[in-house]
């Protein structure tokens, strides 16, 4: 049996580039396997790792040489080298990785052409794109997974959307593959979990007495290295015998020295550069740090530093250190990013010899138990050889044929709906465990095991609600127990926190975890002591020691699998320590960490008063009933315009107006008017993001849509007649901007409220103050793009010579020029603006009123005018706003709706599409309503619907 080894850099010094050469080696080393390595790139002349000198290495493209150019024999010139080397990769997107060119697309189909193995086995997702279209069907095809793929980002993209072509993927934490199980679905090709291994050979060991912690990191900002040299410095003095060396080099190296400096570390903080011999490095360490980022998928550093007997402080991320570090055990685990933590950590270690050198016993005993060379290499084979037995299978390509095709479905060419990604550190195999009763004795059929943890399934609960629900689980917990709380008021304002005296720390955490023993409610660790960072059923809250506070939540999740409720609507219980002569200069209380709308101290936890939340009380100080100055207390209504294009009267009406106007009309086309049922997903997004929208108001030609419930008594269909003064003489409209300029005419509509047209939508959980501030002063967010200083033309499409005339009028009234365009995301607008510049500019505003099309003569009312006149006038100020915007006319941007629905990280977002579309309708219609009810799976109250169970 052949396996060949996919690398893009086999030269170079990197995690994936080492566990290749470590599995190659051990394979290689079987008596009928021959391994092979491929790499695209020569970048040295030498392998940056030894292992990889003693393997067949086969390179493509020379970069050692300028210009760069193909290894095996051939007549290219350098100028057809120099030019294919500037040409973009076609196999490789450049979003993907940016490495790839068309030289090396040519020498990879040719290497491919040629290939003669058994396995091909990738190691990054853009290699498997490459690799899955060039390789010959015979040749059984294997992505190793080396990072985690829900944190890749745009790299990522490539394996969703080829990985359905594949034989196998595997990965090295169950965390990762069952991300990607929920993510594909049926289109999964085989799906494995196999850890990297520890090196075999001689390795020299720590003696336990050294006062030196290594670290080996490239020096980029993934790695976080500078939080290791921050909490150093917090213990540097308290330890003056400890010195901190760092292997690695990267482009933060500068800034790393200059902080290092700053410090005044400069002879105990050593920056050394790559080393080749780590083992060497380790054997004279006393502790190892890790604090990367959330891309660290299975550091094989961590298990060189136990191999060698060095006690290891990592940041507990995503996936990797818990699997390998066991807390408290072999070493410690500190929540993502604390440095305060991470230098406690450390100052522990470093200041308990005992406690090191137990550490570092454990460590050489577990982890060759748990991977050993021989224990991993073993999986593999088995692996290998059962795919390569099973390959002439006449299922095996119809499978693969069956998978691509519901990949398609599901979502397009260029999009894969995708399950949430969480931080929630893994369970530990105990918990596991006990997970498993707790889903065996579930009698409803809702609790299911998703994103590693468990779940209940259902499809009837919003943000604000699960927030709610939450808090009330928590409080009845509290309450049930005699434990005395008060509800605090925090800056995040989308969940919920409960203050608790430090004295009854043991008495509220014994009561949660009676409350929710046998029940699928979670608790994150708030700053624990003894126990590991990150989320543990609530029932072993009883046992977990002393913590800062928990963050309780019961995880849910829709029949998708593409929306989980978890620790972000979860009701945080802090733990409030007693304070003397602080700031208040009485004895009061002191937040464990973060602070209050009122502060980081309270005078006391006795509560005064009480504060309402879904129809219940809960008991708060008075502080938090009183109006603070930047509550927004004014109300905040809704408008949307919409249309329907299918609708054959309103198409009559259309054709008609045409022909009597007798000319073309600017920018009239289908794209603006065509309807993708958008209008229930964005009113969904609200329901479930803006949940403080007093009243919303619809603005139609007649029209509603079949599943709107119109009766809704939070929602008013406001009719075109309704609208216009004079609707005999602008009636029937085909132009948004005309309509928009009579939103002020909407009865009942508050003075602050947000314009949404029906392709804007809320991404994630906004407050009032989102768009205003609470003195009436609305927010704008203006754009990059730019208003060119040129006259209206002819030619204009109509939003941009309304952004003109716009322009001019200002101009005129107050000697200033604009020069960019806003955002196209819900504008925040008052009533009484737009009634002034109706009143002010009545010619302009009459004439884009009666333009039943649109046209070079308009004025963009609501999408620009409004908030240049209210910032000249002292009503509006720039604001700042997570935003994207989707072209979906472009296959290219299909991605980012992958992006959107697995990061959730956009304050709002906008699906446009282009003019000049060179797409299939059908395929746009696809991709939208894929995405759509991927991201808003949960109805909104604005639906025609069956009754809902929305009870805990």
């Amino acid at each position: 049996m052949k396996i060949t080894y996919l690398l893009g850099w086999g030269d170079e010094m990197g995690g994936t580039e080492l566990a290749t050469y470590t599995q190659a080696k051990h394979l290689a080393e079987r008596p009928d396997i021959e391994v092979e390595i491929v790499s695209v790139f020569r970048t040295r002349d030498e392998p940056f790792f030894v292992e990889a000198r003693a393997l067949p290495v086969r390179y493509l493209v020379d970069r050692t040489v300028t210009p760069e150019r193909p290894v095996r024999d051939s007549d290219l010139d350098d100028a057809a080298c120099r030019t294919l080397a500037a040409l973009p990769s076609e196999l490789i997107r450049p979003a993907w990785e940016d490495a790839f060119d068309r030289l090396s697309d040519i020498e990879m189909a040719d290497a491919f052409a040629r290939l003669e193995t058994d396995v091909l086995v990738t190691t990054t997702p853009a290699l498997l794109a490459a690799a899955v279209t060039l390789a010959p069907a015979r040749v059984v095809t294997v992505h190793q997974e080396h990072r985690p793929t829900q944190r890749r980002g745009p790299s990522g993209e490539p394996l969703l959307l080829h990985a359905p072509r594949l034989d196998a993927l595997v990965t090295l934490t169950g965390r990762t593959r069952d991300w990607i199980a929920e993510s594909l679905g049926p289109t999964a090709p085989e799906l494995a979990v196999i850890p990297n291994a520890v090196p075999d050979g001689f390795r020299p060991r720590a003696d336990g007495e050294s006062t030196v912690i290594v670290m080996a990191a490239r020096l980029t900002g993934e790695k976080r290295v500078d939080h290791a040299v921050r909490a150093f410095a917090e213990v540097a003095d308290a330890h003056p015998e400890w010195t901190l060396r760092i292997f690695g080099g990267g482009h933060r190296e500068r800034h790393l020295r200059r902080l290092v400096d700053g410090f005044g570390l400069h002879d105990r903080v050593e920056l050394l550069g790559p080393c080749q011999d780590m083992a060497a490095e380790w054997a004279k360490a006393g502790l190892s740090l890790m604090t990367a980022g959330h891309n660290e998928a299975f550091p094989l550093v961590l298990l060189e530093a136990l191999a060698a007997g060095v006690p290891v402080v990592a940041y507990d991320v995503l996936t990797g250190p818990a699997e390998i570090v066991r807390h408290r055990v072999d070493g410690l685990l500190v929540p993502p990013g604390e440095i305060t933590e991470l230098a406690a950590a450390m100052g522990e270690l470093m200041g308990d010899p005992e406690k090191r050198r137990a550490c570092a016993r454990a460590a050489r005993e577990g982890v060759y138990a748990r991977f050993s060379s021989a224990a991993v290499t073993a999986r593999w084979e088995e692996l290998y050889r059962r795919l390569v037995a099973g390959r002439d299978r006449p299922e095996r390509l119809r499978g693969r044929a069956d998978r691509v095709a519901l990949g398609v479905a599901s979502g397009g060419c260029g999009f894969r709906p995708t399950a949430p990604h969480t931080f929630d550190a893994a369970a530990a195999d105990g918990e596991r465990a006990r997970e498993d009763e707790i889903v065996a004795a579930d009698t409803t059929g809702r609790v299911i095991r998703s994103v590693g943890r468990l779940a209940e399934r259902r499809d009837d609960v919003l943000a604000p609600r699960m927030a709610a629900w939450n808090l009330e689980l928590t409080a009845d917990a509290l309450e049930a127990e005699g434990v005395p709380y008060v509800k605090v008021r925090t800056h995040d304002g989308t969940a919920h926190t409960l203050a608790v005296a430090a004295e009854h720390r043991d008495h509220a955490l014994k009561a949660l975890a009676g409350a929710f023993a046998g029940k699928p409610v979670y608790a994150e660790l708030v700053n624990p002591r003894d126990a590991a960072p990150g989320a543990v059923l609530a029932e072993r809250l009883d046992a977990i020691g002393e913590v800062a506070g928990v963050k309780v939540f019961k995880p849910v999740t829709t029949t998708t699998l593409s929306l989980r409720h978890g620790t972000a609507q979860a009701c945080t219980v802090a733990f409030w320590g007693r304070t003397e002569g602080g700031p208040l200069g009485t004895e009061g209380f002191r937040a464990p960490f973060g602070a209050t709308l009122a502060g980081a101290e309270l005078p006391s936890l006795t509560p005064t008063a009480t504060l309402r939340v879904a129809e219940r009380d809960y008991p708060t100080l008075d502080v938090f009933t009183e109006l603070l100055v930047k509550d927004v207390d004014f109300p905040v209504d809704a408008v949307y315009t919409w249309v329907d294009d299918s609708d054959p009267e309103w198409r009559a009406l259309r054709d008609a107006a045409r022909g009597a106007a007798g000319r073309e009309t600017a920018d009239d086309g289908a794209v603006r008017f065509r309807n993708r049922d958008e209008l229930r997903y964005s009113l969904r997004s609200l329901a479930m993001y803006a949940p403080w929208i007093r009243h919303v108001y619809l603005v139609t030609a007649g029209q509603r849509p079949a599943w709107l419930d119109a009766d809704h008594p939070g929602l008013t269909v406001v009719d075109h007649r309704d609208l216009f003064a004079d609707p005999g003489a602008c009636l029937p409209t085909f132009n948004s901007h005309a309509i928009e300029s009579q939103l002020h005419r909407v009865d009942g509509l508050s003075e602050h409220f947000l314009y949404f047209n029906d392709d804007m939508f809320l991404g994630r959980p906004t407050n009032p103050d989102t768009f205003f501030h609470s003195n009436g002063i609305a927010r704008f967010f203006w754009s990059s793009a730019s208003v060119p200083a040129l006259p209206v033309s002819p030619d204009d499409e109509g939003y941009l010579g309304a952004a003109k005339n716009n322009r001019e009028l200002l101009r005129r009234a107050f000697g200033r020029t604009t020069t960019h365009s806003f955002f196209h995301v819900p504008y925040a607008l008052r009533r009484s603006v737009l009634e002034e510049i109706a009143e002010r500019f009545p010619q302009e505003w009459e004439a884009t009123s009666r333009s039943r099309f649109r046209s070079t003569g308009d004025l963009s009312v609501v999408s620009s005018l409004h908030h240049h006149y209210a910032y000249l006038t002292g009503r509006a100020v720039p604001g700042g706003i997570s935003y994207d915007f989707v072209d979906i006319g472009d296959r290219k941007d299909h991605a980012r709706l992958g992006r959107l629905l697995q990061n959730r990280d956009r304050t709002a977002f906008c699906i446009g599409e282009s003019h000049d579309s060179g797409m299939a309708d059908e395929e746009m219609a696809l991709a939208i309503r894929s995405f759509l009810t991927a991201y808003f799976p949960v109805r909104s109250p604005y639906e025609r619907s069956r009754a809902v169970t929305d009870a805990p």
